[in-house]
């Protein structure tokens, strides 16, 4: 069934505010030298500039509940609220387009500089939050614990993985190592999985995956009629399908930068188990804006 092992959130929340603090000065690089901030970038429907904003918006965002906690400041909210009690996938693309048009003229024009300064000013804020600090972020869903670690690991992600969609827009070259990865995976995943699922195509289902990220950190991933919880590092018990990843593919898997069938046919990815065959439904099962 495979060995239970350690794992200390206070390290784990230290190597990631870490590896943000090294992948913020990358990306402002990278937006800096930029040939074309009108050029389409890897997402297909945002320039290389609307990543730029959409991240600087994003900065902005996470930066303000962290002020809240730390009691260094509020935030009006009410702009980042999409209407009703719509679905996660729904609410999230919402605020993706909103988030675009927030950061425009002059400010726009200087995309490096205020990446930097709210990177900056998010990882000062928050030093010396414990990682389990509580971190209310509506716009999420109001029923989404959020955490600083978690947080923390969102930030991390949307610039490891939008910096690769403005590389790709900018014709300039761009690395997540596996260490930055499985930071992600681990940090970050175990919640926001839970609210992605789709609750609809999950109903009367019933599988347990193991999630075996080579290199840690391990999640049990239990699906049971519309609902989803994820263990990091959980102990044995009996699972229907084993999946086995390389950090960085199954990163860029997730967020639908790489094609499932190109992790697989590089050995980045294998599944394994008593059903195997189930692999494919996890993907199917979390929402994706």
């Amino acid at each position: 069934m495979g060995t239970v092992t350690g794992f200390d959130p206070v390290t784990g929340h230290e190597r990631t505010r870490a590896a943000l603090a090294a992948a913020v000065p990358r990306l402002v690089r990278l937006l800096r030298d930029a040939p074309d901030l009108d050029a389409a970038s890897g997402v297909p429907v945002w320039t290389v500039g609307d990543v730029g904003a959409h991240l600087a918006a994003v900065y902005l965002a996470y930066t303000s509940v962290a002020s809240v906690a730390s009691g260094d400041g509020a935030m009006d909210r009410d702009c980042l609220l999409p209407p009703g009690d719509v679905p996660f996938a729904e609410r999230i693309a919402a605020l993706n387009a909103l988030s675009t048009g927030l950061v425009t003229g002059e400010e726009r024009a200087r995309l490096g500089d205020l990446l930097a300064e709210r990177g900056e000013t998010f990882l000062r804020v928050t030093e010396g939050l414990a990682p389990d600090t509580p971190l209310a972020a509506p716009w999420y869903g109001q029923d989404l614990p959020l955490t600083l670690a978690t947080v923390t690991g969102l930030m991390l992600s949307e610039t490891l993985v939008h910096g690769l969609d403005i590389a790709r827009g900018a014709g300039r070259p761009w690395s997540i190592g596996p260490d930055e990865a499985r930071l992600v995976l681990g940090q970050s995943m175990p919640t926001m999985m839970v609210a992605a699922l789709d609750k609809e195509k999950a109903r009367g289902v019933r599988i347990a995956f193991d999630l075996v990220v080579k290199g840690g950190p391990r999640l049990a991933i239990v699906v049971d009629d519309g609902t989803m919880t994820v263990t990091r590092d959980a102990p044995p018990r009996a699972y229907d399908c084993r999946l086995t990843v390389a950090p960085t593919a199954f990163l860029l898997v997730s967020f639908r930068r790489m094609p499932t069938w190109q992790a697989i046919a590089r050995g980045r990815m294998r599944a394994g188990g008593r059903r195997p065959w189930l692999a494919p439904r996890l993907g199917r099962l979390v929402a994706t804006p």
